[in-house]
């Protein structure tokens, strides 16, 4: 499918989910797939946002290392002013070696990249000066436009994998955005120690708490093994716990299943917002509606 393909698809999604009351629609980011890839979410949650008029709009991983902070902080501003101060930005540094390899990065600077592109981008929308004068080394006058609708800046959520980035991202005092694929006893370890170092870095309790799932919701049980199934059959990922079944990492059973084990997620995390994975293997586009309908109405 090609990119129009894509956001109609995705178009239509976030509209399904908005008449449904969900909270947010997320986009991730991936380059050098196949057609299917997400090189520009914030480009695909424009489309979003024209054919929508309350739903919020995340993006899990905006890769800064990637990009030019100043480039960046434009495009988010745009996006945030076009959907009426919608958006929730969720950055990342990236895990492919190609893809650094191809935007000309050292995999060895992706942290420090990050940490400076963003204190750039937070700078630029306060309306701090974004220019300097190379003759004298003063800020010059130049300063973003336009800022963006919710003040100073959308919400920013830090995805991170690993000990290093979650140090990073509570250093920030920033949300933690954990990986999908990350099992519940070590999601608790990890959002412990994430709140460890922001408490270290002299930051408030972080109280928002997101974590991605996936999760699907049929009270018939030979349709759940086969969702299951076609999930093993995609193979081992080469981030995941090779030891961790299916049910460490995803959310698949009846309704009143899964009711208990998002209970036990905010138990156990304090979880404030689930991001449910939109793609589930062997799954048919309205067999997925019936399911998302069936857990919004568990909640």
């Amino acid at each position: 499918m090609g990119t129009l393909g894509l956001a109609s698809e995705l178009t239509d999604q976030a509209k399904i989910a908005e008449n449904l009351g969900c909270h947010s629609f997320w986009l991730p980011e991936n380059h050098f797939g196949d057609a299917r890839s997400i090189p520009s979410p914030l480009t695909l949650l424009a489309a979003v946002a024209a054919c929508t008029s309350r739903i919020k709009l995340g993006s899990t991983s905006y890769l800064l290392p990637i990009r030019h902070p100043l480039q960046a902080a434009e495009e988010v501003a745009v996006l945030d002013r076009l959907s009426g101060g919608r958006v929730i930005l969720g950055v990342g540094r990236g895990t492919q070696q190609a893809m650094f390899d191809a935007f000309d990065v050292l995999t060895k600077d992706k942290r420090s990249r990050f940490a400076a592109n963003l204190e750039t981008m937070t700078s630029a929308w306060r309306g701090e000066p974004i220019g300097w004068n190379n003759s004298t080394s003063e800020p010059s006058p130049i300063t973003l436009a336009p800022l963006p609708v919710q003040s100073p800046h959308p919400p920013i959520w830090v995805a991170a994998f690993g000990p290093l980035a979650l140090k990073q991202a509570g250093s920030l005092g920033l949300p933690y955005l954990a990986s999908p694929i990350e099992t519940l006893d070590t999601l608790s370890q990890n959002y412990a120690r994430h709140q460890q170092f922001a408490t270290a870095a002299g930051h408030a309790p972080i109280t928002t708490v997101p974590i991605m799932r996936t999760v699907f919701v049929s009270h018939r049980v030979a349709e759940c093994r086969q969702v299951k199934a076609a999930m093993a059959a995609t193979g081992p990922h080469s981030m995941r716990d090779q030891n961790a079944s299916i049910d460490d990492w995803s959310i698949i059973g009846d309704a009143s299943y899964v009711r208990e084990k998002i209970d036990e997620y905010r138990t156990r995390l304090g979880v404030t917002h689930m991001i449910v994975r939109g793609r589930v293997p062997g799954v048919t586009d309205q067999t997925w509606l019936t399911s998302l309908e069936k857990l919004v109405a568990a909640q």
